[in-house]
């Protein structure tokens, strides 16, 4: 089931009492983590993972305190998705158990994210610089890194 916001969600979540959740930081009304939040209140079954395109550790480490069980950087597709939920030691059910056959390193995890982010800055360093919150030689440092394995 999908929803649009908050409200959709909750709704969502009272009438079907999903086992997992994927929930957007930012929405229109409440944010993310106030859905966590109240996912978790209304089951603590349940298990969320965040996303976000703006994140930051410390949104990260709220969302887990909240009870999300990872989080996500946006752009994430399924199996990212999939792998995350895996990472976090949910059990997923048998029809959306997925075909992973590593999950990837946190310095490679990160790597793709710094390059994903570069891209979508068109190469531009010092705006990826300010979307990934570290200064512009930190990021030149780390892009003269071989990607990790």
């Amino acid at each position: 089931h999908t929803a649009g916001n908050y409200d959709e969600a909750m709704d969502a979540a009272r009438a079907h009492a999903p086992r997992l959740a994927v929930v957007d930081l930012r929405m229109p009304g409440k944010s993310g983590l106030e859905l966590v939040r109240d996912l978790r209140s209304l089951n603590d079954e349940i298990r969320v993972l965040v996303l976000s395109g703006f994140g930051s550790i410390a949104t990260a480490v709220d969302a887990v305190k909240l009870g999300a069980v990872n989080f996500l950087p946006k752009p994430a597709d399924a199996d990212d998705i999939l792998a995350a939920f895996e990472r976090s030691d949910v059990e997923l059910p048998e029809e959306v158990t997925p075909d992973v056959a590593e999950v990837p390193s946190l310095a490679r995890a990160e790597w793709e994210h710094i390059h994903r982010i570069l891209a979508d800055c068109e190469g531009n360093i010092s705006e990826a610089a300010r979307r990934l919150g570290i200064h512009r030689r930190s990021l030149q440092r780390k892009l003269r890194k071989r990607a990790p394995e």
